[in-house]
């Protein structure tokens, strides 16, 4: 069954902000790399790649259900970040702003009774809540380290064993 145009307009809003939440962890992983701090760097690239693939489903969904993809273009995003503390709480605020788009994305397809497209975005319903439970959990342990160089030594040897998906 072909998609509904609406549904269809929405997953390709969709598809910007996934594109855009990839380029702002790109951002951050090279923002990372300029401060010296390789593992949170991995840590970000990982992100990016994540999004990347969010994305490639969405795009794929569209084509299953008779649909187009637009292939929107991304914003340019943020660039500098007072401290890693700054860059995750950022990285928080987004996930919840991303949270509130998928929510209205469910809420789009219920309106237009796509019960394909709402059970397919059940997947990031579920992700959205992974996604910001993680991002506070970083920020909760760089909110206990705050202020200690060795504390924050050790946590970037930690966030480097998240490694990336194609490794």
């Amino acid at each position: 069954m072909k998609i509904p145009a609406k549904v269809e307009a929405a997953i390709n809003t969709q598809i910007k902000e996934e594109f855009d939440s990839a380029y702002l962890y790109l951002a951050m992983a090279a923002w990372f790399e300029d401060q010296d701090l390789p593992g949170f760097a991995v840590w970000m690239r990982s992100q990016y790649q994540e999004e990347l693939e969010h994305a490639h489903k969405f795009f794929d969904y569209l084509f299953e259900r008779e649909g187009r993809s637009l292939v929107p273009s991304i914003k340019e995003p943020q660039k500098e970040w007072k401290s890693p503390l700054d860059a995750f709480r950022a990285a928080y605020d987004h996930e919840q702003y991303i949270t509130s788009c998928i929510h209205k994305l469910v809420k789009t397809a219920r309106e237009a009774d796509d019960v394909a497209s709402e059970r397919f975005l059940d997947w990031y319903v579920n992700e959205q809540v992974e996604e910001e439970s993680t991002a506070m959990n970083i920020i909760k342990q760089l909110e206990r380290i705050e202020g200690s160089k060795y504390g924050l030594f050790m946590l970037d040897k930690e966030m480097s064993s998240r490694g990336t998906l194609d490794e």
